[in-house]
């Protein structure tokens, strides 16, 4: 409990808070392109693999 009530008495808070909404934003642009790219690369692995498959 001490170090709660330091942690919210000390000013490193805003800027703990502020980290966090810029890790949040972070990993929604990478969910994000993950999701856009994902088709794109599921599809190109198949083709490959087809590919592949056919030859040998």
């Amino acid at each position: 409990m001490k170090n709660w009530r330091a942690f919210l008495r000390e000013e490193d808070g805003p800027t703990a808070t502020e980290y966090a909404v810029m890790l949040s934003i972070i990993i929604m642009a990478v969910v994000a392109t993950v999701k856009l790219l994902g088709g794109h690369v599921r599809d190109n692995m198949k083709q490959s693999a087809d590919t592949i498959g056919s030859v040998v």
